[in-house]
């Protein structure tokens, strides 16, 4: 792999307490070690680029935040932390059995906080295809992180989970995203603690602050974990606070295994929160995470037939070529949060820094994704619900579920 430049980052004081205990002079050099001088903000991301930097993230400069890399809860059970579809759900296998494919959603970073009516016309539309059977009912849901914002609390779960999906009637799965995970009061309550009281709990119940909208808890083994079904693996991370992502060596192993025992006779999918490619002029894409895929591939040669994402505030479809055919990148992240974040590059607009192109995208409207996969084929949709709720069809694409190898491990592209 062609090694990134290092940039360091040192942490600095709060600047009213950098201005008045500093002489000028110190100030200022703390002032830069983040990067920041007087009166700036941090730089947008470069356009027509897909990540945001070729190395190490910069310390997070709004200290009263708390970005640091946080503690992950204890796993319900042992490794690898699979989860079987059809032990846990009969009737979701048996209707896959049934169709000879399986149908489901795919949404990201959905928490209405401060307007819920984007999240809730992404709602309205997604129970609308529960009930319109178009094309096939969706059996599931896998949100892709950021459930609830901005950290993730238990009693904000009502608002932004419970009661937006009461007629949601299908499960909702998920990998935690960032402000799931992160801690504003840490004497109030623990990384992921409100993610945990819904999605891993050992003896599934209803949690009362769910109140007119009940829904059974989950019992996910696991922050990080893998979906089994008879059509696809999907390997999903938990990537952490940090900006661009963060996992341990721990995970890293995990995630190899997961590369090298995946079947070969279904769809190989990897999901994380931090994308590895991104467009847009807010956060772009993380090379931490193209690291830690490059160094599952690189140790296995196996290559996702689809990576999924979210974290950014829009939809993007990516390609890169790692073997044979373009693998494909998608973020979705515009399931409900009210600010959405523009994309600074063309359609088919190639990437200088990484040679990812840009497919497809929409930075003004919020939505969702609908995957069909069978034995042969990863389909899938968007539909697009603007600011006043009015309903577009988005994306549409298809991609082979094959497996693929790289040749040479060795070969493993800087992504």
């Amino acid at each position: 792999m062609t090694k990134r430049p290092v940039k360091r980052a040192t942490a600095s004081t709060r600047p009213q307490q950098a201005a008045s205990a500093l002489p000028a002079a110190a100030g200022a050099s703390s002032r830069a070690a983040h990067g920041l001088k007087l009166g700036k903000v941090r730089p947008r991301p470069q356009p027509k680029h897909s990540q945001a930097h070729p190395g190490v993230s910069p310390l997070h400069p709004v200290t009263h935040r708390n970005t640091s890399f946080q503690p992950l809860p204890r796993p319900l059970g042992l490794p690898p932390y699979q989860y079987d579809i059809g032990q846990r759900f009969p009737d979701i296998a048996q209707g896959i059995a049934d169709a000879g494919a399986m149908v489901f959603h795919v949404v990201g970073d959905s928490g209405g906080v401060q307007d819920g009516e984007f999240q809730i016309n992404v709602a309205d539309q997604m129970i609308d295809a529960l009930n319109s059977g178009k094309g096939g009912k969706p059996l599931f849901c896998y949100h892709v992180g950021d459930v609830v914002y901005f950290t993730g609390m238990h009693d904000d779960y009502y608002a932004q989970f419970y009661e937006p999906y009461a007629h949601y009637d299908v499960p909702i799965l998920s990998i935690p995203g960032n402000h799931d995970g992160e801690v504003d009061d840490p004497s109030a309550q623990t990384s992921l603690d409100g993610w945990v009281d819904y999605f891993m709990q050992a003896k599934p119940d209803v949690d009362p602050i769910s109140k007119d909208a009940p829904r059974v808890q989950l019992d996910l083994p696991n922050v990080y974990w893998t979906l089994m079904t008879p059509m696809a693996i999907i390997v999903g991370m938990y990537t952490n606070v940090p900006e661009g992502g963060s996992i341990d060596s721990t995970q890293q192993q995990w995630v190899t295994n997961e590369f090298a025992t995946a079947p070969t006779d279904r769809a190989f999918i990897l999901a994380l929160h931090h994308p590895v490619y991104s467009f847009d002029v807010h956060h772009s894409g993380s090379s931490k995470m193209a690291d830690v895929l490059e160094n599952a591939i690189r140790d296995t040669g196996r290559v996702p037939n689809l990576v999924l994402s979210g974290h950014v505030h829009d939809y993007q479809r990516i390609e890169q070529k790692i073997a044979g055919a373009p693998t494909p990148f998608i973020v979705i992240g515009n399931g409900g949060y009210h600010n959405l974040h523009a994309v600074h590059t063309a359609k088919n607009g190639k990437a200088p820094d990484t040679g990812a192109v840009l497919k497809y995208y929409n930075d003004k409207r919020w939505g969702f994704m609908t995957l069909t996969i069978d034995k042969n084929r990863i389909s899938g949709v968007t539909t697009e619900v603007d600011r006043g709720g009015k309903v577009y069809a988005g994306d549409k694409f298809s991609y082979p579920t094959a497996p693929v190898y790289l040749a040479d491990r060795k070969s493993v592209p800087t992504l």
